[in-house]
């Protein structure tokens, strides 16, 4: 029993740091006090999107990945691709379920998908490896590693999320606009134009005799549909060239030993990289603080929608996640070391991803349901984290 308390107690000390910092963030967010109002957030996102992340991601991976440690994790990708598949499943499920308005389902979806998959590990792993008695061994080893986890988890979950929530939620946006624009327009000549046909005065010759379109044509529309919706553009971001970066110096031998230790010749790059790197977590977690305010105000979600992504995100979602990671390991699959483990069950348990809040207002549609969304969702995470957290350490020792 006193061994379950002491996992419980190890557990919430991270979780309670980043509350208390995101308190602060809520508090310097107050109108009244107006140090993270709207325009100061906006302002410092961009340092942190940036400067900081890049920064972070660089550094840590630069110091901590090698070509024989890389080949360790490859189990990573696949594991986030399964908890967005999983969840994608589970929020369609949740839409039919609850009939959720036209406008909220790419906002679902991503909700119920894209977890905050390095922010949050970024703060509660190499807190947790502070903390007395911790499963992880070495305490400056454990932080290096966890660290380079964490932030392989967040550039991977840069990659998702950009890749697929962000063109889920424009695809949905961009569907809501033209069927507003439709509904505005009046006559049989603005229907006309609204529902002319896909091939080209020149393709008509390509149809066969019955009027049908040949398959082939109609493989190269869906394609031609499918590239103009998806834009692959978001991909390239300061965070993904930052890991790039960090991945070409820690695999790159001589590059490695030019910048990484305290004998390389332009260690100072490094060493300042890794200073601006440290400035990411506690600004980010200001951040989140102050946009949690935003939920205060309130929306017109149905509360059922929500109490559906948090069953989703903290019982569904961890459940299954342990189904898998326990499976993999036992089936021979998976072979990593308890703190490898831990990231990779952490990665089912988190909140949505912060980087939709973004989306919405980029869209210009969702922002304040999101907010609410975001609101519950990290109110609830002090004790889903917690005791989802405890669980954890508790397999991982076992």
């Amino acid at each position: 029993m006193s061994g379950i308390i002491n996992l419980l107690v190890m557990a919430s000390m991270p979780i309670a740091k980043v509350l208390l910092l995101a308190a602060i963030g809520s508090f310097l967010g107050l109108d009244r006090v107006n140090i993270l109002g709207e325009d100061a957030r906006h302002h410092l996102n961009q340092v942190v999107f940036y400067v900081f992340n890049p920064a972070l991601l660089a550094s840590t991976l630069a110091k901590t990945i090698t070509f024989e440690s890389f080949l360790t994790l490859w189990f990573m990708p696949v594991n986030i691709f399964i908890t967005y598949l999983i969840g994608s499943i589970l929020g369609w499920v949740l839409i039919k379920v609850t009939k959720a308005p036209r406008h909220l389902k790419g906002l679902i979806i991503g909700a119920c998908s894209a977890g905050n998959l390095g922010k949050l590990p970024l703060i509660i792993v190499p807190a947790m490896c502070r903390e007395k008695g911790s499963p992880f061994g070495d305490v400056d080893v454990c932080q290096s590693y966890g660290l380079a986890y964490a932030s392989l988890s967040m550039a991977l979950g840069n990659f998702y999320i950009w890749s697929y929530t962000y063109n889920i939620i424009r695809i949905s946006s961009r569907e809501i606009v033209d069927v507003d624009a439709n509904h505005s327009e009046v006559g049989d000549e603005t229907y006309g134009k609204n529902t002319e046909f896909l091939l080209k005065p020149a393709d008509y010759s390509l149809m066969t005799p019955n009027n049908k379109i040949p398959m082939s044509l109609k493989f190269q529309q869906m394609l031609s549909t499918f590239s103009g919706k998806i834009n692959l553009k978001p991909l390239f971001s300061p965070s993904t060239i930052g890991v790039i970066v960090g991945f070409m110096i820690g695999l790159i031998p001589p590059l490695r030993k030019l910048l990484i230790g305290n004998d390389a010749p332009l260690h100072v790059i490094e060493d300042s990289a890794y200073l601006l790197g440290d400035a990411a977590i506690p600004t980010i977690t200001l951040i989140l603080g102050a946009n949690l305010l935003l939920g205060l105000k309130g929306s017109i979600i149905q509360f059922r929608i929500v109490i559906g992504i948090v069953a989703i995100r903290y019982i569904l979602l961890p459940l299954l996640g342990i189904l898998i990671i326990r499976g993999a390991i036992r089936g021979g699959i998976l072979k990593c070391d308890p703190l490898f483990q831990f990231i990779l069950l952490l990665q089912y348990a988190v909140p949505p991803a912060m980087n939709i809040s973004t989306m919405t207002e980029l869209f210009g549609n969702g922002q304040s349901e999101y907010s609410v969304i975001l609101l519950w969702t990290y109110g609830l995470a002090a004790v889903a984290l917690t005791l989802w957290s405890t669980i954890f350490l508790w397999l991982v020792a076992s």
